[in-house]
């Protein structure tokens, strides 16, 4: 948020190329200052020339799942001129991805919680073709509650368990993500 000025859409829209340069050194895990000044730039192109992140999911989403959005986002966001080492932070369904990251995303964005973990915010989306993050702890205990059988934590993985969630919520699916990510981590189900 510092290196944001404290308001990253506002830094994001009016920023100068000056301005990225104070990112120089940034690291996180694997996430470094190119991919860093990457994400503003691809982010400010999606906000000033594509309508905004909403609009871009709205729009490819189709009557059953978010994934094919996933897949158009990635495409839009790296339409710019970028170095080929960022787009590993970005998933990408068509490529067998389970998207854990965006799809935590979509599910702060569109679901409302009314607890305050899922904002929300985006109002155009329906929550009923959100998919689960699906991560190691979240697998496993689907696994362990035979809504999962494939072995592998990928897009025909989430396909599954989207399926089997759906049977038991179709207008909340993601709803359980909490509990299948808890049991794995905090109860070692």
């Amino acid at each position: 948020m510092q290196l944001l000025d404290n308001s990253p859409y506002d830094f994001i829209i009016n920023h100068e190329e000056s301005d990225l340069d104070k990112l120089d050194g940034f690291v996180h895990r694997t996430y470094n200052a190119i991919d860093f000044r990457y994400f503003i730039k691809g982010l400010q192109d999606i906000y000033t020339n594509h309508g905004g992140m909403e609009t871009i999911f709205q729009t490819n989403a189709d009557a059953t799942s978010i994934q094919p959005a996933i897949h158009e986002f990635k495409k839009v966001f790296f339409s710019l001129d970028h170095e080929s080492r960022t787009e590993k932070h970005v998933g990408d369904p068509k490529k067998g991805s389970a998207c854990k990251r965006i799809n935590m995303m979509l599910r702060w964005l569109i679901r409302n919680d009314n607890a305050g973990v899922d904002f929300g915010i985006w109002k155009n989306i329906s929550p009923t073709i959100l998919s689960c993050p699906l991560d190691v702890h979240s697998g496993n205990v689907a696994r362990k509650l035979g809504l999962l059988t494939r072995k592998q934590n990928d897009a025909k993985a989430l396909l599954e368990l989207d399926t089997a969630l759906r049977k038991l919520d179709t207008k909340d699916p993601v709803k359980y993500d909490f509990a299948l990510f808890g049991l794995g981590v905090f109860e070692s189900f």
